[in-house]
């Protein structure tokens, strides 16, 4: 790697390296591992963090008064940016919640935290790095905790800030296209690529780019259902798994996880795992609806409690290993696979 090139997560204190690489007019290599296993650096400048901090501070209300929690490790992007923002604004970190005025979490840490009783009244909650449902939304409304929910990626930053899922608007100085199903980015706050290892970004001759993430854009709101690269092949027919996740999502007003668990003779069957049994329903309703056959959950599991990564986001391939192993609580009606 270039020596003009900084290693953030090398760094004793990650914060001050960000800080200190732009005061030189340097570069930034940010390790992100996206939907795979195997960590990437993506490569930006310092400045095209800083270009965003006063649309942040607007959307945030973060400034010198502010205490800021921020839980997750700084190995996570969105957890570097939420505390060089804070030190930038000259907002103060607290490492616990109690005294803090606003908090960056993502949606299943906030859910665990609502379900243990943290008392998070009165904050404001940045929520990122996975889907903030509408339920779960409701949810930290009701007990008193106001909710931003952005949507971006280590290579472009923020593509579009709202309340939560349902509610994306394009972020302020950012252009958003849908070409093709994908969503396409142009803005001041894209990354220049990769150190070492390639990844998803691919950036047009008009300087949009995209991750591959699917989505859609109609009056205004823009709709992400997710990486279209996470599919399976069951009975010789493709599934793209986000796009069944946004269909269930939205029936349930939660988060459902939709992973592939082997079949003998099939290859991979399609399988949901529900946040409880109650939505299963709504969800089985919707999947006739409006999927295919292919499409369709032949599997139904319950898990109110999956497992997360490091940096707080379901951990899908662990979801999927537990469901293969038969160590979720299985769901009845289960669905005759789909036969070619």
């Amino acid at each position: 790697m270039p020596d003009a090139v900084c290693d953030v997560a090398a760094a004793a204190d990650p914060v001050a390296a960000v800080l200190e690489a732009h005061a030189r007019g340097g570069l930034i290599a940010l390790r992100t591992s996206g939907t795979t296993s195997r960590p990437r650096s993506v490569v930006r400048t310092v400045a095209s963090w800083v270009d965003s901090f006063p649309a942040v501070s607007r959307l945030t209300g973060i400034g010198a008064a502010s205490r800021v929690w921020v839980p997750g490790p700084l190995s996570a992007t969105m957890n570097l940016f939420a505390a060089v923002h804070a030190r930038a604004a000259g907002a103060a970190l607290t490492p616990v919640p109690d005294d803090a005025t606003h908090a960056h979490l993502t949606p299943a840490v906030l859910a665990r935290c609502l379900d243990a009783g943290t008392d998070l009244r009165g904050r404001h909650v940045v929520v990122a790095g996975d889907r903030l449902a509408d339920a779960l939304a409701r949810r930290a409304a009701a007990a008193g905790v106001r909710t931003s929910h952005y949507y971006g990626a280590a290579e472009l930053s923020f593509v579009a800030w709202g309340s939560h899922a349902s509610d994306l608007r394009v972020f302020p100085g950012v252009a958003v296209r849908v070409r093709g199903g994908e969503i396409w980015a142009r803005s001041p706050f894209l990354a220049r690529g990769y150190a070492g290892r390639p990844g998803p970004l691919r950036v047009a001759a008009d300087g949009f780019a995209t991750v591959g993430d699917r989505g859609s854009l109609a009056g205004g709101v823009l709709t992400v259902a997710g990486r279209g690269g996470g599919a399976l092949v069951t009975a010789g027919a493709t599934v793209l798994l986000a796009d069944v996740e946004q269909v269930l999502g939205r029936a349930t007003g939660g988060e459902v996880v939709v992973v592939g668990v082997e079949h003998p003779r099939l290859g991979a069957v399609v399988a949901a795992v529900l946040p409880h049994p109650g939505v299963l329903r709504r969800a089985r309703a919707a999947a006739r609806a409006e999927l295919s056959r292919a499409q369709r959950p032949v599997l139904w599991f319950v898990e109110p409690d999956p497992p997360l990564t490091a940096a707080g986001k379901v951990d899908r391939a662990a979801l999927g290993e537990r469901a293969a192993a038969g160590r979720l609580a299985r769901l009845p009606g289960a669905e005759p696979p789909v036969e070619r």
